[in-house]
């Protein structure tokens, strides 16, 4: 089985993970913002960002060409960029990495469409596990509605539609998610996921988020010298 390690680096790395519709996307933002004006020394990074990878995960995405192992391949090439471009080395030299989204994204979306669950965590065995991984619980039910509502289209893989889930898009994404949400629960205890009720309002989740911080951080150690 692999382990995924701690690390033993100067700086803090804190992971958001949820559904989509769950609100992390805005919860990271804030939180980067209050750290930005707070002074510390913060770096801010997303999933499926590599600007080296990102042209082929486009091409990949617009013609259908990905399979599920192409799919993860791909994703974990992105993430290993900006591992080890940016992640890493910020995380050597003292400052808090923030993840909208971590490689526990890639545990659930990967494994749900059908990658052996030790395989997807053995090609990202490279990467530490982050100091506070905050995961926006949430209904399945009502993300989709948060996500569907206004929304004219979906996009093929957004949708799950490579699963064969339902003919209809709307109908394949809440099945989709609803699978997701599965495999994000199981992961809870094994990776300590600190568990956000993602229904409270936004300033509620936020004012959690930094109080959990205070209590888990040494935040003054990474206040910028001024």
């Amino acid at each position: 089985m692999v382990k995924i390690q701690k690390h033993n680096a100067a700086g803090c790395l804190i992971a958001v993970e949820g559904l989509d519709g769950s609100g992390k996307s805005t919860q990271i933002y804030l939180l980067k913002r209050w750290l930005e004006i707070e002074h510390y020394k913060v770096f801010f990074t997303e999933w499926n960002s590599s600007l080296m990878v990102k042209n082929a995960t486009k091409k990949g995405k617009t013609r259908q060409l990905l399979t599920p192992t192409t799919f993860s391949l791909i994703h974990s090439t992105d993430f290993a960029d900006r591992y080890e471009r940016q992640i890493w080395p910020l995380l050597r030299a003292g400052y808090i990495v923030l993840a909208d989204r971590y490689f526990f994204t890639a545990f659930a979306r990967d494994v749900v469409r059908g990658c052996d669950p030790e395989w997807v965590k053995t090609i990202y065995s490279f990467a530490v596990q982050p100091d506070i991984t905050f995961y926006f619980q949430i209904d399945p039910k009502i993300a989709a509605g948060r996500i569907l509502e206004g929304r004219p289209s979906l996009k093929y893989f957004e949708a799950g539609m490579d699963l064969n889930l339902s003919s209809d898009p709307y109908e394949s994404f809440r099945l989709f998610q609803g699978q997701i949400y599965e495999a994000y629960h199981n992961m809870i205890d094994e990776f300590n996921f600190t568990v956000i009720d993602a229904t409270q309002t936004v300033n509620k989740q936020q004012q959690l988020v930094r109080q959990i911080l205070r209590e888990k951080i040494d935040l003054p150690a990474y206040k910028e010298k001024m």
